[in-house]
């Protein structure tokens, strides 16, 4: 039994209208509606496992991303008085920086053509500069690896 996808999911549609559409013509063992019901419930639980997994990775992503303002504040208190504006203009810089970085080539070098069967591995990555072909379902990821990757440049 394969999982479920909700890439057949049209905008409006409720995730158990979509797994119904989905799992209707899935009947093929002797008992039709446990079957169905099973695979109902599995397509549901799938959904709502994903769901679940990208609120806690943007969650996450902006908790490592506030370490960011954290930083800012403790280089505030560490530099006189007239200096403030220009501490925190410089972590302002450095988190726009990093995230231009991380965009163009960060996420490529880090992460671009991970084919593990591929004998041939490079050191870095060779594809994904730019962001250009990686799936939407990454971005999350992104985000929360852009997020250490500007902490960590602080």
């Amino acid at each position: 039994v394969g999982r479920y996808t909700m890439s057949a999911v049209t905008v409006g549609m409720s995730v158990y209208e979509a797994c119904e559409a989905m799992t209707s013509s899935s009947s093929s063992s002797s008992d039709p509606d446990a079957s169905r019901m099973e695979a109902m419930l599995r397509c549901v639980g799938d959904s709502n496992a994903n769901s679940i997994d990208a609120f806690f990775l943007i969650y996450a992503s902006s908790l490592v991303f506030f370490m960011q303002a954290g930083f800012a504040m403790l280089c505030a208190g560490c530099v006189q008085f007239k200096n403030v504006q220009n501490s925190m203009l410089k972590n302002l810089l450095d988190a726009c920086g990093a995230a231009l970085g991380f965009w163009s080539v960060g996420y490529a070098f880090a992460y671009g053509g991970m084919d593990y069967a591929d004998p041939n591995k490079t050191f870095i990555g060779t594809e994904n500069f730019f962001l250009m072909g990686v799936d939407d379902d990454l971005m999350m990821f992104w985000l929360f690896q852009f997020a250490f990757a500007a902490s960590a440049a602080t």
